[in-house]
């Protein structure tokens, strides 16, 4: 038997049980050795009833009574008393019906959670329960939890991983013996082997330090060589020329902060290489990214070249075409817009200018990157909230140029560094950090649903003071199963009460873009004094005169969506706020009291990570596929280790075809995190 082995070789895998997990994806022998453990049940540590204190408990119990209920529809209560020669203790669990038929033949269990003072009481809540009489048969008292498969219990899967034990012992190293060493490493087989049948819990923190160590090096690794094939390719040379950037920062409306100014040179020092530029302008909210996209166009356009701007929604593509007509059109620059309701002649005539080199600039959305669409040289390419795109998107429009085009990405997701490092190690980053001056820092408060009539009249006093605001709310629809507000319940009870004196329009995101844009349009134009919406106004909307928004449910929000939707107000001289309304009177979470706390979007997005990893930040489906298990790009420390070795094998030129698995797993993250 060896890791390609088909698992029927196993002892203990029948046909059904392959079956199953054939469905989990696991097929091989190695694939199921590689199915690590997500957490462990620590056994170790066993109380007696009469002695357990809130917190992390073990007790050896009887179940005495188990019953289960429905509360609501998509919710059921299981509700048992456990008992040992010294007590009882009540203990639930939340959607767990089959406890009712594991608990009931009163045999005796290990039950292991979290004691707390929920419901008036305390209890034992969610606890895993493991029969006494299988425990024997692990070593020591920590057992693994797996992901669970469908039809498999998690004993079974301990007791066929048991089998594969003598295997797991002759895995093959898969990193260099060097870094091994000098990181102070275990090794590869060592730290599966602990993963599996740890005997306590120095054994999982060593087994996770070496196994999350490789992961981060693979990553790291496969953006150094990713660096290192850039370097490789040809460019356009843009000269810089200090008279036309001279006239642009002259003729604008306002001062262009340090921040933009530091990375519009980093930018126009790129466009002067040889290599094709890459790099990711990240700016907290109203930062000013535009601008400074607008400064480079500019002198791109001067020299000969065209930009094209690819914005992921029709709204913040129109709202970029203008912003960057205002800025060009005094150079006789000409800014064409293509979006999916450009249709028609007016298309047609906007492909033959783009092909013909009449149009200098172009903003759109996917469609830009369509067949029928020919640039006559394509200088520079700017993806703006990139991660909203695929790699395979940006490519397409990378592909639309004689040479490879210079590229910007541009988040206004702040990226906290480590992500940083690992998922975007390839490129070059510049950071806008400022705001333009004169902006003051947006106010935030949170709110209970009980104040709801203090916070109405100081929303009433600034729509006086001739402002306007935004309510958001998170569902379109009205459900009757859960108390989130829709918009259309909220427009309504606001519209016919408590602000029947004032204008006040409607938005979400099942309008068809037509009417989202006209009722963006004459929210603008001042036509509307409170807009309700979903976070359809999310990303790069920009009304001046609108200073508050007031978020429903902000506890069901995510902290850097919460920190966006913010980024809709304070576009101006004019004081603005962000009320947090909760949709409870109970303790504000600790994602809204940091949002409360601080404004400071690089900050929000490290806090961020912690709470809840990277998928946020860096895009779900692009997440998914980093195949991270044990991993987390919060730690930092470890990052910067992996980064270290990962330059160093590069820099001394080692041969990857040595390490077949680590080269395989690096190839594969080449192809998934490359920008050309």
């Amino acid at each position: 038997m060896n890791l390609l082995s088909s698992l029927d070789k196993v002892k203990g895998i029948g046909p059904r049980t392959g079956e199953q997990f054939a469905l989990a994806g696991i097929n091989t022998v190695g694939e199921l050795i590689d199915f690590l453990p997500r957490a462990y049940d620590d056994f170790s540590h066993v109380s007696k009833i009469t002695e357990v204190a809130p917190g992390k408990v073990t007790v050896k119990a009887r179940c005495e009574k188990i019953s289960t209920r429905p509360v609501r529809r998509g919710l059921r209560i299981t509700t048992a008393t456990l008992a040992d020669d010294s007590g009882k203790l009540q203990a639930v669990w939340f959607n767990q019906p089959y406890r009712e038929t594991q608990l009931k033949k009163g045999e005796e269990f290990y039950f292991s959670g979290e004691f707390e003072f929920s419901y008036n009481r305390y209890q034992l809540t969610n606890p895993s329960a493991e029969l006494v009489k299988d425990l024997p048969v692990q070593t020591g008292r920590i057992l693994p939890v797996y992901r669970s498969i469908k039809g498999l219990k998690i004993p079974l899967v301990r007791k066929i991983l048991a089998e594969l034990r003598p295997l797991i012992t002759m895995l093959p190293e898969t990193l260099p013996a060097e870094i091994v060493r000098d990181e102070k490493l275990i090794s590869r087989s060592d730290a599966v082997l602990k993963m599996h049948f740890p005997e306590n819990a120095t054994d999982v923190e060593l087994a996770r330090e070496r196994l999350a160590f490789e992961e981060l090096f693979q990553l790291l690794l496969a953006s150094q060589l990713n660096r290192q094939e850039n370097a490789k390719l040809t460019g356009w040379h843009i000269p810089f020329e200090q008279p036309v950037v001279a006239n642009f920062v002259k003729q604008l409306p306002f001062e262009l902060t340090s921040a933009q100014r530091i990375a519009a040179w980093e930018i126009i020092q790129d466009l002067e290489r040889k290599t094709p530029m890459n790099r990711l302008l990240q700016g907290d909210v109203g930062s000013g990214k535009t601008v400074v996209a607008g400064l480079v166009a500019c002198q791109v356009a001067h020299a000969g070249f065209q930009t094209a701007i690819m914005a992921p929604t029709e709204i913040l593509a129109s709202q970029h075409a203008e912003t960057l007509n205002r800025l060009l059109q005094p150079f006789n620059i000409k800014v064409g817009l293509l979006t999916g309701s450009v249709k028609g002649k007016p298309r047609k005539t906007l492909s033959e200018q783009i092909s013909s080199g009449e149009v200098d600039v172009v903003v759109g959305t996917h469609a830009l990157i369509q067949d029928s669409v020919n640039f006559k040289k394509l200088g520079f390419v700017v993806i703006d909230e990139q991660h909203r795109f695929g790699v395979s998107q940006r490519l397409q429009l990378l592909k639309k140029s004689e040479f490879m085009p210079h590229m910007l990405a541009m988040t206004a997701t702040p990226i906290p560094r480590s992500l940083a490092l690992t998922v975007y190690g390839e490129l070059d980053i510049s950071v806008l950090n400022e705001l333009p001056k004169g902006r003051k820092p947006i106010q935030t408060k949170i709110w209970s649903p009980n104040s709801r009539a203090q916070l109405y009249k100081e929303i009433d006093a600034e729509i006086e003071s001739g402002r306007q605001v935004y309510v958001i709310c998170s569902l379109i629809e009205e459900n009757v199963d859960n108390e989130i507000k829709s918009v259309q319940a909220e427009h309504k009870k606001l519209q016919n009460s408590i602000f029947k004196h004032r204008r006040i329009g409607l938005l979400h995101g099942k309008l068809k873009p037509s009417d989202k844009d006209a009722v963006m349009q004459e929210f603008v134009a001042g036509k509307f004094d409170i807009l309700v919406s979903t976070t359809v106004v999310e990303v790069g909307v920009d009304v001046p005169n609108a200073t508050v928004i007031v978020i429903e449910d902000a506890d069901r929000f995510g902290l850097s969506q919460l920190h966006q939707l913010r980024g809709r107000v304070g576009r101006s001289v004019f004081q603005s706020y962000c009320y947090l309304v909760t949709s409870s009177s109970s303790k504000p979470s600790q994602r809204l009291r940091a949002v409360e706390k601080s404004n400071d979007g690089f900050y929000l997005a490290e806090v961020d990570l912690k709470l809840r990893g990277p998928g946020e930040i860096y895009g779900r489906a692009q997440h998914g596929a980093l195949n991270l298990q044990i991993a987390t790009l919060a730690d930092s420390k470890l990052i910067a280790r992996a980064q270290k070795q990962a330059k160093r094998f590069v820099e001394q030129g080692i041969n990857l075809l040595q390490y077949k698995q680590l080269g395989a797993t690096v190839q594969y993250y080449q192809r998934l995190t490359t920008l050309n």
